[in-house]
């Protein structure tokens, strides 16, 4: 559980901080873009702050991860939401490009638990991506038959054929650091909104990570 707990809570606050780090250099800079920028960024800040004070809430009583709590919510807007959070830690201001249909996606689900399951994916593209490559990451989804299919895919090394089947295993990581849980959890998380999850992979092409969802009436 303190694992779980530790990876779940550590994904979102590197962008965080360096999202707050670049309000500061712009409070200095221009303070009229400072505060621009404060209104676009202040509302997504605080529903990450609420995210990860559930799970040390649940922590401190030594619960389990808070049960889900479903709701009518809008998936892409937390899709934007967090692509938008994590656009800022990149030096290239193309670096996540969303493609979005224009109409609103309802899902019912858990909005914490689907904010988890994307700063998830979200932070292991980030981390696919070799050092001084320049990142690419597209993040979108598409309707159909009932259903929402969302997706994060990056342009970085790929995932070895030899480890491709582990990919969902507890504690498996191809990382140097951590414990590997993320995309355990994720698959969790999606299977009891009754969705799947699943990859495509190329070596030294990139990865692809899809969510489906039922979408809500």
């Amino acid at each position: 559980m303190a694992q779980q707990v530790a990876h779940e809570i550590k994904n979102p606050l590197t962008p965080m901080k360096l999202s707050l780090q670049h309000l500061q250099r712009a409070y200095q800079s221009d303070p009229d873009q400072a505060r621009e920028l404060l209104k676009r960024t202040g509302s997504t800040l605080i529903e990450q702050i609420d995210g990860l004070a559930r799970i040390a809430s649940e922590f401190s009583s030594f619960a389990k991860l808070p049960p889900p709590n479903p709701e009518r919510l809008y998936l892409d807007d937390l899709l934007r939401s967090a692509g938008e959070l994590f656009r800022r830690q990149s030096t290239h201001p193309q670096a996540v490009q969303w493609e979005l249909p224009p109409e609103k996606v309802p899902v019912f689900a858990d909005r914490n638990h689907l904010q988890r399951i994307l700063n998830n994916l979200l932070q292991n593209a980030w981390q696919s991506i070799p050092a001084g490559q320049p990142p690419r990451i597209e993040v979108g989804l598409q309707t159909g038959n009932g259903r929402v299919q969302a997706w994060v895919a990056d342009n970085g090394s790929g995932i070895p054929e030899e480890m491709r089947h582990r990919v969902f295993e507890p504690k498996f990581t191809t990382k140097s650091s951590g414990m590997g849980l993320g995309l355990a959890m994720c698959k969790g998380m999606v299977e009891q909104m009754n969705g799947r999850i699943w990859f495509e992979t190329s070596d030294e092409e990139g990865t692809s990570f899809f969510i489906e969802l039922p979408l809500a009436e």
